[in-house]
């Protein structure tokens, strides 16, 4: 997990209440070309408001991320504090403070342990190394029960190129955007007009193609950040290697938003909703996100239940056109549902062996049109319940 022209590391600063590595940091040799995405609830935590305002000259050097701490509905304090840790940490690398970005995810209304924070800031500039990334993810998790990483690396256009990514969301997920950090990191020489267009459509395709319960945060950030060392002539949007790296990209992005909901809070099924033959690409996500975000289809999954009159009840309100007597549901390769209508007990049984094998497709063909689209989520458990009604006790 080295990508050319970054360190990083992670360190346990007093943060979280049971411990543990809680405060991470990725740092650039140089400033490096810089996008991001970010939630679009209208409640925003601090580290947000500063990043998005910062990133605006389309440079960042330096990523410094704390858990166990949302900072978000603290007011002046908290954008106070966010930017008295970046200043330190802009005085320790010796690097101008609007090149220093702050993230933060956790619990929301507290005020952010500064003096904790700053205390560990020599420590973990001082743990900084080319292998680092790993570290960083385990210090950026919350309720996440494990790591996320991903990783590609090719020839474009002659150039050896490596994107890297870490990210941590196991509830709070759903687009547009969710309880979800992302950072990504490449030696790719990219334009920042390249940077922003391809994050933003990489976001399309992964993580705002993911539920896992229908909430959305206010800490919600996606970084990507290109030191260039790959030594290619930029790239901009248009350019020839454009698409070779906006396929690199998506992959990398895709691959954390899988695990992001297969590391759901309680979650022990994943699937995928595809809707097919929609009259309009918007009625083809709104009828996906409408049913799998539906927790009467997520409990049913929970208990391997193939109740299919849930998904046709989900897609009934989903806003989307269709006939009834059209649609044709199957889980995988076993068709359930044809013409509106159940196909029995035989049909359903070999479904629920595929929901009980493991990851599986169900897919609806609304027969009205020629567009698709998909969102992968999870089922609805006990332990959801169990991890949310204590998070702050």
């Amino acid at each position: 997990m080295i990508v050319p022209g970054f360190t990083a590391a992670g360190a346990a600063a007093g943060i979280k209440k049971h411990g543990g590595l809680d405060l991470a940091l990725i740092v650039a040799d140089t400033p490096a070309a810089a996008a991001g995405v970010f939630t679009t609830n209208r409640v925003k935590a601090a580290p947000v408001l500063i990043t998005r305002a910062r990133l605006r000259n389309g440079q960042a050097q330096a990523v410094l991320i704390n858990s166990g701490n949302a900072n978000a509905c603290t007011g002046a304090e908290g954008l106070g504090a966010a930017r008295h840790i970046t200043g330190e940490l802009a005085r320790l690398l010796s690097l101008r403070e609007s090149l220093v970005l702050p993230a933060s995810t956790g619990v929301i209304g507290q005020p952010l342990p500064v003096p904790k924070i700053i205390q560990a800031l020599p420590g973990l500039v001082g743990n900084l190394r080319p292998e680092g990334l790993p570290e960083a993810a385990r210090a950026i998790m919350t309720t996440d029960t494990r790591p996320k990483t991903a990783y590609q690396q090719g020839q474009i256009s002659g150039a050896k190129v490596t994107v890297a990514g870490i990210a941590k969301g196991a509830g709070m997920i759903h687009p547009d955007m969710a309880t979800l950090l992302v950072f990504i990191c490449t030696d790719a020489a990219v334009s920042p007009d390249l940077l922003k267009t391809s994050l933003k459509a990489g976001a399309e395709q992964s993580f705002n193609r993911i539920t896992i319960d229908g909430d959305t945060s206010t800490n919600d950030m996606a970084l990507l950040l290109a030191s260039g060392k790959a030594g290619n002539g930029p790239w901009g949007p248009g350019s020839p290697a454009s698409g070779e790296f906006q396929e690199m990209l998506v992959a990398v992005m895709q691959d954390l938003a899988r695990q992001v909901v297969a590391d759901g809070e309680g979650v022990t099924r994943v699937f995928r909703i595809l809707v097919q033959g929609a009259a309009t690409p918007k009625e083809a996500r709104q009828a996906a996100a409408t049913i799998a975000t539906s927790p009467l289809v997520k409990t049913a999954m929970a208990g391997a239940d193939v109740n299919w009159g849930r998904l046709m009840a989900a897609l009934g309100r989903s806003g989307a056109r269709f006939d009834p007597a059209a649609v044709d549901i199957a889980f995988g390769g076993h068709p359930v549902v044809k013409s509106g209508q159940g196909l029995g007990e035989q049909a359903e049984a070999a479904a629920r062996e595929l929901i009980l094998a493991g990851p599986f497709t169900i897919t609806i063909d609304l027969h009205k049109g020629r567009f698709s689209d998909h969102y992968d989520t999870c089922d609805l458990t006990e332990d959801y319940i169990k991890i949310n009604a204590s998070y702050r006790s």
